[in-house]
């Protein structure tokens, strides 16, 4: 069973309580974060080291469009967050780019879509070895070389 850490602003805690329930009947164990800080950073520096660090296996944040969270959680160093905002974008981010955070906007996605982009993200796996490794090798190379 998946560990799945999420937060998000004060803006969308009823899309983040509305996603915990449908992902925790699909079987993943959810961690609430928190949604009460109106500085989203905060919480999305938590959530992304709590990924970072291997405590979950992924995590999820949605805010306003979900470019804030995204920018903010990218700022951990081993955090690989997407924005995703189709089906497509949700697969790739994970197959593609070994994302292990997802943004969802709660005011530009129904809670249906963030549903299944949600969905559609954690079911997805880096396909290791394919034609994205080396570029995925290259960031996760300089994260190291960050220190």
């Amino acid at each position: 069973m998946k560990k799945i850490a999420i937060g998000c602003d004060p803006n969308a805690e009823e899309q983040k309580m509305d996603l915990i329930r449908y992902l925790s009947k699909l079987g993943y164990e959810i961690t609430d974060m928190g949604s009460e800080d109106p500085i989203y950073a905060h919480t999305a520096f938590q959530v992304a080291d709590a990924v970072a660090n291997g405590c979950y296996d992924n995590g999820i944040l949605l805010c306003g469009t979900g470019l804030g969270m995204c920018i903010a959680a990218n700022k951990v160093k081993g955090c690989y967050a997407a924005l995703c905002t189709d089906i497509y974008s949700a697969e790739r981010a994970k197959k593609s780019n070994d994302a292990n955070v997802a943004c969802f906007g709660a005011f530009t996605l129904g809670i249906r879509t963030i549903e299944k982009l949600a969905e559609t993200f954690l079911a997805s796996e880096f396909e290791a070895g394919g034609s994205s490794q080396p570029k995925v090798d290259c960031y996760h190379e300089y994260d190291l070389a960050r220190g």
